[in-house]
């Protein structure tokens, strides 16, 4: 599978968001790009199609910066996918060929698990994951 670096980055940047999340406290922008090294004049790109989606809010000014628009309990992985890369879900199906209705059906099926899965996935889930302590032995 290849994941875009903007999608990456997306998922990073919305995950350091929901680290930070109490519905009131901005974070800005240099803060994510510094925490996830991310370029800031990428971030901004990465944010602005997040906020068109209604994923992130911005606020400006000097004490501006980024928040989850919402709980990020109710924020799906699959909507920051959608928003970054809409296509990223969606196999073109070729009908070409003896083999061809086989394999698409093959994809069309890996294609629903991973939605599937991508849609039962909170942002908070994601962000817990990585919070989660690791025990070494």
């Amino acid at each position: 599978m290849k994941i875009s670096q903007k999608l990456d980055y997306a998922c990073r940047a919305c995950v350091q968001l929901a680290k930070h999340y109490d519905g009131e406290s901005i974070m800005r922008l240099d803060a994510v790009a510094q925490a996830e090294g991310i370029s800031a004049n990428f971030l901004v790109q990465i944010m602005n199609d997040l906020k068109k989606a209604h994923i992130v809010t911005s606020r400006r000014g000097k004490a501006g910066g980024y928040l989850l628009e919402r709980d990020p309990e109710t924020i799906l992985l699959s909507e920051i996918i959608i928003a970054i890369e809409p296509s990223f879900l969606h196999y073109p199906l070729s009908r070409e060929g003896e083999s061809a209705p086989l394999v698409s059906h093959l994809w069309s099926q890996l294609a629903e698990k991973l939605e599937s899965h991508l849609s039962e996935m909170s942002l908070k889930q994601l962000a817990q994951k990585e919070e989660e302590p690791m025990y070494f032995i």
